[in-house]
């Protein structure tokens, strides 16, 4: 893609982002996902392949719907109470309306269906993007809207979106499709914990989005797409698989490593609002989501590949990519969990 081009579609992305955390009109913040919706279907139709071409026309369809509905209960809630305010959305059927739309753009359970597929049919870059930077400015405006939505309804979405996550991710074989799930997982945690305590929700988010950069940018550096490539890839990068094995156990919520720090918080909360069943579910679903991740492990690190190859021995190429993020990415979503102490001082 021709690197002008590139840095238009990249700084629209950047600023239909900021024009939604920015604003507090209803008009606007469509604006502002709208902006970020059209800035990154061309990236991710870059390839012309046919499965990435339907991808993008997935993704498309599902943006579009929902910011028709977004558009139609804030034109509703306007008429009811004739205020384009976000905080004022004191229409139920509106805010229901609102939270439903927001969920499907960010891909929460029972809306979940077009995330696995989409993220199939990208590259691993955009793939990064759509799961991390494509949740912001939506997860923004739930959290501004959190206060007049349904509690049942919320506790409802997370709690199903973990289990589908979890559930979902089982029985798959190709790595883009089981990181959908494992997005749609954290996604609920977030959900879950959002009307008791939204700065846990925004640390969740932060967590997430370093654990999911460190993993995807392993991915790019194995050029790996299916769990059986796994299985080659300490051959080539001992030290890589080893970081990667430990990136996957973190995504899991797995003490030491960071990612034990959101499921921790977020447990320990949902137990101080005299919900221990709610609770418990949570962390059953965080078992199942843990399963598959040990299975990626157990591809990486304790299997050796039945393939043989008459090629040039492939650990003595050396890769033209830049490791510097991975290597940020890597340490940050490892060793993170010491600090904890002094992050829930600055969020709380």
């Amino acid at each position: 893609m021709n690197p002008y081009v590139l840095m238009v579609l990249l700084s629209s992305l950047g600023l239909g982002t900021t024009l939604t955390f920015a604003s507090s009109h209803w008009l606007l913040a469509w604006m502002g996902l709208e902006i970020n919706t059209l800035a990154i279907v061309p990236l991710m139709a870059q390839h012309h392949h046919p499965r990435a071409v339907e991808a993008t026309t997935k993704y498309f369809l599902t943006q579009a719907t929902a910011a028709a509905m977004i558009l139609f209960a804030s034109t509703t809630n306007a008429w009811i109470t004739g205020e384009w305010d976000m905080n004022n959305m004191s229409n139920p059927i509106a805010s229901t309306m609102v939270i439903t739309a927001l969920a499907l753009k960010i891909g929460l359970a029972p809306m979940h269906f077009w995330m696995p597929e989409v993220l199939q049919g990208l590259d691993l870059l955009t793939g990064l993007i759509l799961s991390t930077w494509q949740k912001l400015a939506p997860l923004a405006l739930i959290i501004q809207t959190a206060q007049t939505i349904d509690p049942l309804l919320l506790t409802a979405l997370g709690l199903m979106s973990t289990l589908i996550g979890g559930w979902g991710g089982l029985n798959q074989t190709q790595l883009r499709k089981i990181m959908a799930y494992s997005s749609i997982a954290h996604m609920g945690w977030m959900i879950i914990v959002l009307q008791y305590a939204p700065q846990l929700t925004l640390l969740a988010l932060l967590m997430y989005i370093l654990m999911t950069s460190a993993a995807f940018l392993t991915l790019k550096i194995s050029s790996a797409t299916k769990v059986s490539t796994l299985a080659v890839v300490w051959s080539k990068s001992p030290t890589l698989t080893a970081t990667t094995a430990l990136v996957l156990l973190s995504l899991g919520g797995l003490p030491p490593l960071t990612g034990f720090m959101p499921k921790w918080l977020i447990l320990q909360e949902l137990a101080k609002q005299s919900l221990p069943l709610t609770a418990t579910i949570m962390a059953l679903a965080a078992l199942l989501s843990l399963y598959f991740y040990l299975r990626l492990c157990y591809a990486m690190t304790l299997t050796i590949s039945p393939n043989t190859t008459a090629a040039t021995t492939p650990w003595r190429v050396q890769t033209t990519q830049t490791s510097l993020p991975l290597a940020l990415f890597s340490t940050m979503a490892l060793g993170l969990l010491p600090v904890s102490p002094t992050i829930v001082m600055l969020v709380t």
